[in-house]
């Protein structure tokens, strides 16, 4: 894409020419005259065996500004040169940089003047202002919508106010009315009404349900909940160092201004900000009121710092603007969320008041909801929300890393000091997900139907796997010991790898409908830009996602050593069409087939996502081994999967079913082969 000489410049350039965790819920300164207005790396960033241009570049809200300005400026152009319609335009959301120029400028879209939810995209664009890639949420094609409605918004208020009821609200009125707009969150574009409901939930969280109506048939499309449940001496991380403002308050004058408040039990308001005659807060214990304060802005810096240190960002949305903390919310109230709407974290006292959830992790994973909310927008229901939800407990874990407390050691527990259980236990395991009851180890085809905080699981797992590698260790004194989907191993490469990675995708790759089929191909995909194709960190990374069953080995897959069944022949798949299958007959194969049969998959085809791929064992039952997914825009299919089929006959006709499930691209089933050990 050809680009104004704004668009085209660093930051530098630019400024020259003119942003729940549990399911119970930096610093800045001034900069020396010679780098004040450049990129530079983040000083806690070694760039190790990265390349250094492909990390994220240090941009200063002055130069976000300007970034944004620019590409504000050359929207029109932008849209034009990537063929949108003449109804659509093009809004800026966000821009970040990498190191050495490279611009990913996020939109979202317009239609007829409406708003498009699930429209998003992110453009990629070279130094010198060449396109390198456009990631977009739908593959769809944004035209023929009629913005004429046959159905009034009375309707959809009511439809909302029932989906609401069920979480528990008793709200008679919507807190913000119908409102037009185009879904293109699944499939083709219609017009629909958006209807956010407030009040609260069944346990006291606040309630923001977003409803999404069909305007034409009245059908509801779509629901999420925006409401993400999620000197000091403190309770957890024993006497620390505030930012405090003087006469005394706990205002963080170097970190944005965030402020932290005392709800005092009260559900609604701001609060009293936190005051006193000294600079000491809190005495360790839950009954004195400013102790769960001190944790509360303790939690709140350090996750400042983490993101402005390791990764050049300044604040939540990358502003250099602080949000704040709420505390003391409710009477025993054993939760704590992100809201957008306020732009702050409340945490409850937990059960009997006696142990806040003000912990170093609870308030890294609030505040980086705030950050996917300004960043990937990922929806917060199916696997969207399933991977935002990863994406605070990853970056929760990656910031009690770098606090280096001796009193509350980093590690790969969530929750673990909130007690949230009662019993001593953590809330969630990153090393093997399922130990809590309820989270998922790996990835499956129903995994979107799963409470967000357990469809999480594969994803946590996938960082832990990539940063420590599988199987049994000690990290800081804590005992892991982390399978993988098919027992094969997974060598790590370090947590601070691991984090980049995941920032860097969740910044320039991931977009609001991304699901686990995206986030491996976004993550390979940075990786491949930090350490170079074939490196052994993109491997890594394939390997760790192989290990919670997302796509296959690297170069395939085990070969196995048993018999293999294959069949070479091309078969089309139409577009858009009918299921076409394709038949291997296994023969000399005593007894059922084992629990871990391989089933290598080659298929070409112009957009992956399209694709649905079953097994059918001869007796018919089906094996779901892709599903489709509007966001996984990879070319082919090119991937080992492992079945469990011991309960078939292993000799008889096995089939290859596949069906292209969207229009505009086409493919054909290359080969397929079973594999018996």
């Amino acid at each position: 894409m050809r680009s104004t000489p704004s668009r085209r410049a660093t930051a530098t350039g630019a400024l020259i020419a003119a942003a729940a965790m549990l399911a119970v819920g930096v610093q800045t300164g001034t900069a020396a005259a010679d780098d004040e207005w450049g990129p530079v790396a983040p000083k806690g960033q070694a760039a190790g065996k990265a390349d250094p241009g492909a990390l994220p570049a240090d941009l200063s809200p002055a130069q976000r500004t300007a970034l944004i300005r620019a590409a504000d400026a050359d929207k029109a152009a932008t849209a034009k040169q990537l063929g949108l319609g003449a109804q659509e335009k093009l809004v800026v959301r966000d821009v970040v940089q990498d190191r050495d120029g490279t611009t990913h400028t996020r939109y979202e879209r317009t239609y007829g003047g409406l708003p498009v939810l699930g429209g998003d995209l992110v453009v990629t664009e070279t130094k010198a202002g060449k396109t390198e890639g456009v990631s977009k949420a739908s593959p769809a094609q944004l035209e023929n919508v009629d913005t004429s409605a046959d159905i009034a918004p009375a309707a959809a208020e009511k439809q909302a106010l029932g989906a609401a009821r069920a979480e528990g609200s008793k709200a008679t009125d919507a807190e913000r009315a119908p409102r037009k707009v185009v879904w293109m969150g699944q499939g083709t574009p219609v017009l629909a009404y958006e209807t956010v409901v407030g009040g609260l939930q069944h346990d006291g969280t606040p309630n923001e349900l977003h409803v999404i109506t069909d305007a034409t048939t009245g059908k509801k499309l779509y629901e999420w909940q925006a409401v993400h449940t999620g000197t000091g001496n403190t309770q957890y991380s024993g006497q620390v160092t505030l930012g405090t403002a003087p006469s005394y308050t706990l205002t963080d004058t170097a970190r944005g201004n965030h402020k932290t408040y005392n709800l005092n039990r009260g559900t609604s308001g701001t609060g009293t900000l936190f005051s006193g005659a000294d600079d000491i807060w809190g005495d360790g214990t839950p009954s004195n009121l400013e102790t769960a304060g001190a944790d509360a802005h303790y939690g709140a810096a350090l996750t400042w710092d983490y993101y402005k240190n390791v990764h050049g960002r300044s604040g939540i949305k990358g502003d250099g603007v602080g949000a704040y903390s709420r505390v003391h919310y409710g009477n025993a109230y054993v939760n704590a969320f992100w809201q957008d709407s306020c732009f702050c974290m409340t945490y409850g006292d937990g059960a009997a008041n006696a142990k806040p959830l003000t912990s170093i992790d609870v308030a890294a994973h609030e505040m980086t909801h705030g950050v996917t909310s300004n960043t990937a927008g990922l929806v917060y229901s199916g696997e969207s929300g399933g991977l935002n939800e990863a994406t605070s407990d990853i970056f929760a874990a990656a910031v009690e890393f770098y606090a280096n407390n001796p009193k509350d050691p980093g590690d790969y527990l969530v929750g673990e000091k909130i007690d949230i259980r009662g019993n001593g236990t953590p809330l969630r395991y990153m090393d093997k997900p399922s130990k809590d009851g309820s989270s998922k180890d790996y990835w499956y085809s129903g995994i979107g139907g799963v409470d967000v905080h357990y469809s999480s699981g594969p994803a946590n797992h996938w960082f832990y796997l990539l940063s420590e590698g599988s199987g049994a260790k000690t990290v800081n004194g804590v005992a892991y010991d982390s399978p993988t989907s098919d027992g094969l191993p997974v060598t790590g490469i370090g947590r601070d790898k691991a984090a980049l990675i995941w920032y860097k995708a969740l910044t320039t790759k991931f977009n609001s409908r991304t699901d686990y089929a995206g986030a491996r191909a976004g993550t390979v995909a940075v990786a491949t830009e930090l350490y170079g194709a074939g490196s052994a960190e993109v491997k890594a990374v394939e390997h760790a996602w192989a290990g919670v069953n997302v796509g296959s080995r690297p170069g395939g897959g085990d070969p196995g050593t048993g018999k293999v069944f294959e069949n070479t022949a091309d078969v089309a798949i139409p577009d858009n069409g009918a299921a076409v299958t394709s038949a291997v007959s296994v023969t000399g194969v005593a007894g059922n087939a084992p629990s871990t049969l391989k089933v290598d998959v080659d298929i070409v085809h112009t957009w992956r996502g399209d694709l649905v791929v079953d097994l059918v064992a001869p007796d018919g039952t089906a094996y779901r081994l892709k599903n489709s997914s509007s966001s996984d825009s990879a070319d082919n299919v090119k991937a080992t999967y492992t079945v469990n089929a011991s309960s078939e006959v292993a000799n008889g006709s096995w089939k290859l079913r596949v069906q292209d499930v969207a229009a505009q691209d086409t493919g054909y089933i290359n080969s397929w082969k079973l594999t018996f050990p």
